[in-house]
């Protein structure tokens, strides 16, 4: 556990400066004053810049990663405290470890299929069994929409929307749905605006209706997660409950040939 690893001071500094500058940001765009969770993206970043944000002033606690062998590395290195969310895309076959290898994985925002959700169920049963009492409550799962329709990027479409929901909710008791999300076009992320409509934004939120409404929940039972660094405030206009903010935290990141987990600090280094 690295909890007590060196860290650089500036860029500790620079990172709180960062994220504190999101943060604020999000209570400007949020005008109705709802709960908004930011989701760090810190894929291909070390976990030197995890930890210094993860630990004071900052505490900060939601993490999101897109390489499930990174995230296995980062999440056996570093404090069990975190909240590890996987957003990246999910392969069937790969589901069950991702769910019964990390303790303290908080939720998989990238489910599509029935079959993977099968998989990721059979994983969290699998480690609720090997840990008795100390896993407690469901993995949270969100079910990725293509809102777009564009033919590389992953999502069921709105109209399957409703059938892998409710195969969730009735198949899989060691899941919990959280809600809906999106990665949209990205033309139309870098046109949002808080004024400007983002369609899929508004396909997203079309489709979550209608899926608390077939389930029979209020729709505020079921989370909305779009936007990222280009578009969260217009995405928080539109009605998100999360956004997801990597590069505007972190910085440019490195080929992911480059990319190291651990940058080498030396004791008292300034």
């Amino acid at each position: 556990m690295s909890s007590e690893m060196p860290l650089n001071p500036q860029r500790a500094h620079q990172l709180t400066e960062s994220l504190t500058s999101i943060l604020q940001r999000i209570q400007t765009a949020n005008s109705s004053n709802r709960n908004i969770r930011l989701v760090a993206v810190s894929k291909l970043k070390p976990i030197n810049d995890i930890l210094a944000l993860h630990k004071p002033p900052t505490s900060h606690l939601h993490f999101g990663e897109n390489y499930q062998q990174e995230l296995l590395e980062k999440s056996q290195l570093l404090p069990s405290s975190i909240k590890w969310h996987f957003i990246g895309a999910l392969q069937t076959n790969k589901c069950k470890p991702l769910a019964e290898q990390i303790p303290n994985l908080w939720c998989v925002e990238s489910v599509d299929t029935a079959k993977k959700a099968d998989q990721l169920e059979k994983g969290r049963a699998a480690l609720v069994q090997k840990s008795k009492e100390e896993i407690k409550g469901n993995l949270r799962v969100f079910a990725q929409i293509n809102t777009s329709g564009e033919e590389n990027k992953s999502g069921v479409e709105p109209g399957d929307a409703l059938d892998l929901c409710k195969h969730i909710r009735s198949n899989c008791p060691h899941l919990q749905l959280q809600g809906l999300m999106t990665i949209g076009a990205i033309a139309r992320s870098q046109a949002t605006t808080e004024d400007a409509v983002n369609e899929d934004f508004i396909t997203l939120r079309d489709t979550r209706d209608k899926v608390a409404d077939g389930l029979g929940l209020d729709r505020e039972q079921l989370e909305l997660s779009m936007g990222m660094s280009e578009d969260f405030e217009g995405a928080i206009a539109q009605g998100s409950d999360e956004v997801r903010v990597g590069s505007t935290i972190f910085g440019e990141r490195p080929q992911k040939k480059d990319a190291k987990v651990k940058d080498d600090v030396e004791e008292g280094a300034t």
